[in-house]
């Protein structure tokens, strides 16, 4: 696979990613707003814990599959890169500048994603969806520990970096789950 073919899946998914995140903000404003970083984090570790136990059960008993909290996962991300954007205390912003703030944060997502490949040469797609669950879990329990030591980290990176990498790897399953080997 190349690059480009990888831009586009990646391209394809943030598409559906981004519409239910507006369609969702038409609904509900911008309440996600008033989350503190933990909140984040604590949304993040029930939707990927929840695909880990139906991955391993097998049997799910809500109809809600697990390629959509792949996308909540992905939203939530983004959720959490906005909030790190936003200086101000306003919760009720315009959709035009949520619009903007994600955007922008799935291209600086996108060209982490083109780095990455460059350096692992799509790894990823030899990966299996259960690993990239696993990857985000501990992601997820890496920015709570950094949310404990009030946001400081000696040597390794922070919230933010965490944040790209765990929607990088929804995304990845998100293509691996619609285009099977």
């Amino acid at each position: 696979m190349t690059q480009n073919t990888t831009d586009n899946q990646f391209k394809e998914v943030i598409d559906a990613c981004k519409g239910i995140f507006l369609e969702k903000t038409a609904d509900y404003g911008t309440s996600w707003r008033v989350y503190r970083m933990i909140t984040v984090a604590d949304q993040l570790y029930i939707k990927a814990k929840r695909i880990r136990n139906i991955q391993e059960k097998v049997v799910q008993l809500i109809d809600d599959s697990i390629e959509n909290e792949f996308k909540a996962i992905v939203n939530y991300s983004i959720i959490g890169l906005i909030q790190m954007q936003i200086t101000h205390d306003e919760w009720d912003l315009p959709v035009e500048e949520v619009e903007k703030l994600y955007d922008k944060s799935v291209n600086d997502a996108m060209d982490l994603l083109s780095k990455k490949n460059h350096d692992y040469g799509e790894a990823w797609r030899d990966m299996d969806q259960r690993g990239l669950t696993d990857l985000i879990l501990a992601k997820i329990l890496r920015i709570r520990q950094i949310l404990k030591n009030d946001g400081k980290t000696i040597i390794s990176e922070g919230v933010d970096s965490n944040l790209y990498d765990i929607l990088i790897y929804a995304v990845f399953a998100l293509i691996l789950m619609n285009n099977p080997k």
